[in-house]
């Protein structure tokens, strides 16, 4: 929308992409339709770290814990591989996996906010909600973007709509 070449768009991509970090934790199989069953089983007091959205097999499976426990895990990982400092704004979603409530997402978020906050980090927008689904699967994913440079952060704030995302403008 801004014009860009090719050549900018794909530098300005491989920028954010090096800011960014995401990792899931699924507490329940996904069922895709054309299967008609579920993709892998998980007991009920088990979650799965590192699990795609696909239902892709993750780093470790555990028992379960409580959503800021979760959370606390999720943040450490990322903020551990991303390396953010003090005084770094940060762009941070929270995507629910298709079954888990919303409610449980602020949960989770508000740990991850206190995690960053001790860290030093300031958040500039947080995404909490369903962005990218995986048909009822229970969980959560976490991405945070470090807002590297004002340029990454003037694109993150511009209007977008695409079928999964949406920001618009206040006031528009």
């Amino acid at each position: 929308a801004q014009g860009a070449s090719l050549d900018e768009v794909v530098e300005v991509t491989e920028r954010a992409l090096a800011n960014i970090r995401t990792i899931g934790v699924g507490l329940s199989p996904v069922t895709l339709p054309a299967v008609g069953k579920p993709t892998f089983t998980i007991g009920e007091d088990e979650m799965e770290i590192g699990m795609g959205i696909h239902g892709e097999p993750g780093m470790k499976r555990e028992q379960m814990q409580t959503a800021d426990e979760i959370a606390e895990r999720m943040a450490t990982a990322v903020l551990d591989d991303l390396q953010p400092q003090a005084g770094d704004r940060v762009a941070v979603m929270l995507n629910g996996l298709g079954a888990t409530p919303l409610e449980e997402l602020y949960i989770m978020y508000g740990r991850v906010y206190d995690l960053l906050a001790e860290r030093g980090l300031t958040v500039h927008r947080p995404y909490i909600g369903e962005f990218a689904t995986s048909m009822e699967m229970a969980g959560a994913s976490l991405t945070v973007f470090r807002l590297a440079d004002d340029e990454l952060v003037e694109l993150l704030d511009a209007p977008a709509q695409t079928p999964f995302f949406k920001h618009f403008e206040y006031g528009k």
